[in-house]
């Protein structure tokens, strides 16, 4: 006879569809943060199946199966698509510590490049806050063309409520329209700056490169403290998110990429592991 209790259900058998010690998918759905159909739909694709039926033929996941589940969110958290997620899950030789590094530096990763847009989002909630609304051209020019209003909700809803927003906002509240148009100009020339040195041949790791990392991670510091294991964070967003790339590439091709790695060089001459970099 099967017995349940707290969402356990336990029994004897044998074969796949054996009634095994392990947790209902009304449970599971709840203890994971998804829907009962969200389960049923990634049992039926085979990104999730559970290794266990009760008697009734009712799916039972098993220790391992809920450890697959937290993965795939994981992953689903950082973008990837579902079949994406399969492939990665079910790579051949990868462990459990090797997943969790992996999903670490992804999320570590979309930490970096949502950063990125907290200033810039920040400012425009400080105009509508002082009722100064800034008008496009005005967006055009302390943002770039590339701005959008769902980079400014994107950042809102990740870092809302954290330290470096509050210190940012308490930065901005003592601005004032002159004090914008100051911050737009100066980013842009510490960007020419940057275009002009790269096109000069300046190396990464060179006395001129580490001072323009400096430069980069004092323009930054203006909204937040920002210490060379955040900028090396941030760094990583200029090669891999196609958005900042082009940004910087506008300006000279190449700069991304020279960006990131005068950063790291200048992290490393301050002891600071690139690979090993920890928002902090």
């Amino acid at each position: 006879m099967d017995e349940t209790k707290n969402g356990l259900s336990t029994g004897s058998g044998a074969g796949p569809y054996a009634p095994g010690a392990g947790l209902t998918v009304g449970t599971t759905a709840k203890a994971v943060g998804v829907s009962v159909r969200t389960l049923h739909h990634w049992d039926d694709i085979g990104l999730v199946c559970p290794a266990g039926r009760s008697p009734a033929g009712h799916r039972l996941y098993s220790r391992a199966d809920i450890a697959r589940l937290q993965r795939v969110l994981l992953y689903r958290e950082v973008g990837m698509p579902l079949a994406q997620i399969a492939e990665v899950v079910d790579a051949p030789g990868v462990d459990e510590a090797e997943h969790l590094d992996r999903q670490r530096r992804m999320l570590t990763d979309r930490i970096a490049r949502l950063q990125e847009m907290v200033s810039a989002a920040d400012r425009l909630l400080e105009a509508d806050t002082m009722d100064t609304h800034m008008t496009p051209e005005q967006q055009a020019a302390a943002f770039g063309t590339g701005w959008s209003d769902e980079y400014a909700q994107e950042a809102q809803e990740r870092w809302g409520g954290t330290e470096d927003w509050k210190a940012s906002e308490k930065i901005k509240a003592r601005m004032t329209p002159e004090d914008w148009k100051e911050a737009a100009a100066g980013t842009g020339a510490l960007e020419q700056e940057l275009a002009q040195a790269l096109r000069a041949g300046v190396e990464p790791g060179s006395a001129q490169a580490n001072e323009l990392a400096e430069k980069h991670r004092a323009d930054i510091g203006r909204w937040f403290p920002v210490s060379r294991s955040k900028q090396v964070l941030i760094a990583r967003g200029y090669t891999e998110d196609p958005r900042f790339t082009k940004h910087y590439d506008d300006r000279e091709t190449g700069l991304a990429v020279w960006l990131r790695a005068i950063i790291d060089a200048n992290a490393r001459s301050h002891g600071v592991d690139p690979a090993h970099a920890e928002w902090e």
